[in-house]
């Protein structure tokens, strides 16, 4: 007995691959830590500058919320586990 060979579906050549890039961690304002934790806690997990530590911590405090890292999904959300660690509101979103 023989059997017909497999036929493979090959995906088109002018199909447009995207990579799953990027994902955004925001920090979201809250109620409970001081503008000075903010930042220390981006300076911290981050390795940002003060300068950089302290405009993101104003964006969260005036804005509602700063992007503070964008990457993999995965990359975000160690980064969103981390911040919550820390107290921090934090969240991972695909960037649009």
């Amino acid at each position: 007995m023989t059997s017909a060979p497999a036929t493979v579906q090959r995906p088109d050549a002018d199909e447009e691959t995207r990579p799953d890039l990027p994902w955004l961690t925001i920090v979201w304002n809250d109620p409970v830590n001081l503008m000075s934790y903010v930042t220390y806690v981006f300076q911290t997990v981050f390795g940002f500058a003060r300068e950089k530590a302290e405009k993101l911590m104003l964006d969260v405090h005036h804005k509602g919320r700063a992007v503070v890292d964008s990457g993999t999904r995965e990359e975000m959300e160690r980064n969103v586990e981390v911040l919550h660690s820390y107290g921090l509101w934090a969240t991972v979103k695909r960037d649009d």
